[in-house]
């Protein structure tokens, strides 16, 4: 399945966010791309708040810290978002220190920022979120899920 949202602001990333989280089904894992500054972390502020995880302002970049968690709600079933950045890691063996695929539960939707640097993760992942910056507040989402 492939869909393309197109945003010309916070908020409107936001509801695409929120688009995206009722298209998913636990468990998925997603490489979220896009350089830095477009809009990853924002889209993911959506998400959350569609499944009542938490609310904007408890979304923040897990750059430093590598992973955040959210429990929340998806069809009257528990949902757990699991957000990691991986940008700092430079090698599969730190990147194994995470132990991502702990995170993988029949219940999450783990959202990697910056996992297309590892194989390990493109081989796991059920698709891909990019983000394009067309200029200062016009960004191209592209959703491409893997057929089940």
């Amino acid at each position: 399945m492939k869909r393309i949202f197109e945003s010309a602001s916070e908020e409107e990333t936001m509801a695409i966010g929120a688009a995206v989280a009722g298209l998913l089904r636990p468990p998925q894992t997603l490489i979220l791309t896009g350089d830095l500054g477009a809009g990853k972390t924002t889209l993911v502020k959506g998400l959350v708040k569609a499944l009542d995880a938490g609310d904007e302002d408890s979304v923040t970049s897990p750059t430093f810290t590598l992973v955040h968690t959210y429990d929340g709600w998806q069809d009257g079933r528990p949902v757990q978002v699991v957000h990691l950045d991986v940008y700092r890691l430079e090698s599969e063996r730190q990147l194994a220190t995470l132990g991502l695929t702990e995170w993988m539960a029949d219940d999450a939707l783990v959202l990697v920022e910056w996992g297309e640097k590892f194989s390990s993760v493109t081989e796991m992942a059920d698709g891909v979120l990019r983000m394009e910056r067309l200029d200062m507040t016009h960004r191209r989402i592209t959703l491409e899920l893997r057929e089940a």
